[in-house]
């Protein structure tokens, strides 16, 4: 039971670690379009809800993974 507590939490981290790639790739894409400040930051102003999104889901896996861990 706790083995898939663990293996849960740590496909959670994993999915959070892919959103939070995929932010920094998208920002960077942008920053190397050489746009203008207004038009960067509308591009960060909307990466930035999937970023904290994807940290949570981070976050929420390896606490997961934690508690497996101890009750295990």
């Amino acid at each position: 039971m706790f083995d898939l507590i663990v293996w849960a939490g740590a496909a959670l981290s994993v999915a959070g670690l892919l959103g939070l790639v995929w932010c920094i790739i998208k920002v960077a894409h942008a920053r190397r379009q050489n746009l203008d400040d207004d038009a960067l930051r509308a591009v960060v102003q909307s990466v930035l809800p999937y970023n904290l999104g994807a940290l949570l889901l981070s976050v929420l896996g390896l606490m997961l993974v934690m508690v497996g861990i101890f009750l295990g």
